[in-house]
């Protein structure tokens, strides 16, 4: 049945079928004639389907010479078609026919390209938007005084545009093209695509492995406590410094780290005086951000814990001859230099005492223990297999019952061994942790702060200005708008805030002068309410410096323009 009734419209349309003509074909038969060609093709089309349909349902009972029938007529048909076509397709090429075939190619096209009408339209809407930024961006300026910073500024501004087209541009190569109403249709759909495509963006061009950081920090801080229990046992009835509870610091233990293989895991011991002993902290009130300290040593009177029955006599009130006869040298006598604790020797000694309580330790049997040279903290590296950790030692005595330390951490060359620096290492630590412990589970703030600092590496930005804009961020945009869906939106929030704070040369100190830092973290009272000091005020006193940073902004851009045009 469905063979013959194919067979009427293929007589149908031969005879319909326009011959050929001259110039003198009117454009309504034309018109006609398109008519009709498509609309046979479409009940050629359905046929065809309904006898493959048919063929498959009835293919078990069905006659052989049925089933042979119905496959000779398809393909009879089909011939007749193709001659059908070939006679068309030489008419229009007629060269007498050149009129009709112009008009009927155009129509054709039209047809064509009436679905993607809309999607051109919104590309050129992009586009037109796209260059509207940019004039708006360049006649803005970046309010410096010379050519080369104005120059360097109106870059930056032209490469965070391009770089924001290029994660919309990720948005706008998934749309639909089939016209707006599907659009309106898949657009909610759609972004979460993209979303989670540029959320994908550190595994994709990134291309780090899998970084255990949790691991890592958990074999760390359970060794530092073995060894600060071991201190404690040996350095029992001693006058040196009493090491207390290691704390993780620095960007490890704050949840990113964008170095692979050279991830250092950072930790702060905090040394309380020994007994007799205490320590008086001389800041320096010339400099308020990172201020130099000494650390001050003073002996006290213990002729009451004497009285007492303690095995230990008084520094104060015993000749120094008695003293030498039954009791250690107190602190003053080793570790320091004049009336001040040496951050040199305190480093030198703590390195001897590694040494041999590691040979105490349960992980010396498993483990292989690498001591590495530094002047003003303890560097040793820990492997076992094709495990390896970096570990840094820093030294630090803490400011009241505050969470603020100076530290022992290194510095810049030719600085005093007894000068201690101001470290806010501590409170950014618990930061961080207060956020992971208020944010979503699926929270990628780390990540943001990861893919901008990996993207400097080599480069002279500092990756602290970074975390120092996402910590702001964090401060102030809600924590349930960190997620992966909002990865796109947080990206280019910390360009545009490091972006202005550049052109103003102004980057606020986190810690300093923050009256929203979360109260459960223990400041000196005066931090709060200080001004806060300013990151980039050395770009505000050095045109060159500006430039620099400028151009190292606007290679940050480029950098992160490639990613996004690699993930394409």
């Amino acid at each position: 049945m469905l063979a013959t009734t194919f067979l009427l419209l293929l007589v149908q349309g031969i005879v319909q079928y326009p011959q050929q003509a001259g110039d003198g074909l009117d454009k309504a038969t034309q018109e006609c004639m398109q008519h009709r060609a498509e609309y046979l093709n479409q009940q050629m089309t359905q046929l065809i389907e309904e006898l493959e349909q048919k063929n498959l349902e009835h293919s078990g009972v069905a006659s052989g010479a049925l089933l042979m029938w119905q496959f000779w007529a398809v393909i009879g048909i089909l011939v007749l078609l193709l001659v059908l076509w070939f006679g068309l397709h030489k008419i229009r090429c007629d060269p007498d026919n050149s009129g009709h075939k112009d008009r009927s190619c155009s129509n054709s096209v039209e047809k064509e390209e009436g679905h993607n009408v809309v999607a051109k339209k919104e590309i050129e809407s992009d586009d037109a938007n796209v260059e509207e930024d940019n004039k708006g961006g360049n006649e803005e300026g970046s309010n410096v005084n010379a050519k080369a910073e104005s120059k360097a500024g109106n870059e930056a501004k032209e490469d965070y545009d391009d770089a924001k087209e290029e994660v919309n541009n990720k948005k706008g190569e998934e749309v639909n093209a089939a016209g707006n109403e599907e659009d309106k249709r898949n657009e909610e759909d759609d972004g979460h695509n993209v979303k989670r495509n540029l959320g994908s963006l550190l595994e994709e061009c990134i291309q780090l492995p899998v970084l255990d950081l949790d691991k890592g920090c958990s074999v760390i801080m359970d060794l530092m406590d073995k060894l600060i229990h071991i201190f404690g046992q040996g350095l029992f009835n001693s006058f040196y410094p009493v090491p207390q509870k290691a704390i993780g610091v620095g960007n490890a233990f704050e949840g990113w780290s964008p170095h692979a293989q050279d991830v250092v895991y950072c930790v702060l011991v905090p040394l309380s005086p020994p007994p007799g002993h205490a320590f008086h902290l001389e800041l320096d009130t010339a400099g308020v951000l990172q201020r130099n300290c000494c650390v001050r040593v003073e002996l006290l009177c213990t002729c009451t814990r004497e009285k007492l029955g303690e095995d230990m006599i008084c520094f104060l009130h015993h000749s120094e001859e008695e003293l030498r006869r039954k009791q250690d040298p107190s602190l003053l006598h080793t570790l320091c230099t004049g009336s001040y604790l040496d951050v040199e020797k305190t480093v030198h000694w703590f390195y001897r005492f590694v040494r041999v309580a590691w040979l105490l330790l349960p992980q010396s049997r498993h483990w292989h223990l690498m001591l590495q040279p530094s002047s003003r903290s303890c560097k040793f590296q820990l492997s076992k297999d094709q495990e390896s950790f970096m570990v840094e030692v820093i030294f630090g005595v803490q400011q009241g019952d505050s969470d603020i330390f100076v530290g022992s951490q290194p510095t810049v060359a030719g600085i005093p061994s007894t000068t201690w620096l101001e470290t806010y290492a501590v409170v950014e630590a618990k930061f961080f942790r207060h956020i992971s412990r208020q944010a979503p589970q699926d929270s990628w703030h780390c990540k943001c702060l990861q893919l901008l600092s990996y993207i400097l590496m080599g480069v002279g930005f500092s990756s602290y200005a970074l975390k120092t804009v996402v910590m702001h961020l964090l401060n102030t945009i809600p924590l349930t708008q960190w997620c992966r869906k909002d990865f796109q939106q947080r990206l280019m929030d910390t360009l545009k805030y490091l972006r202005c704070s550049l052109e103003t040369k102004q980057l606020n100190h986190f810690v300093i002068g923050n009256e929203r830092f979360p109260m459960e973290i223990s400041l000196p009272s005066e931090f709060r309410v200080a001004e806060a000091p300013n990151l980039f005020q050395h770009l505000a006193s050095n045109p060159d410096a500006h430039v620099k940073a400028m151009q190292e902004y606007v290679h940050l851009l480029h950098q992160l323009k490639k990613m996004l045009t690699y993930t394409h």
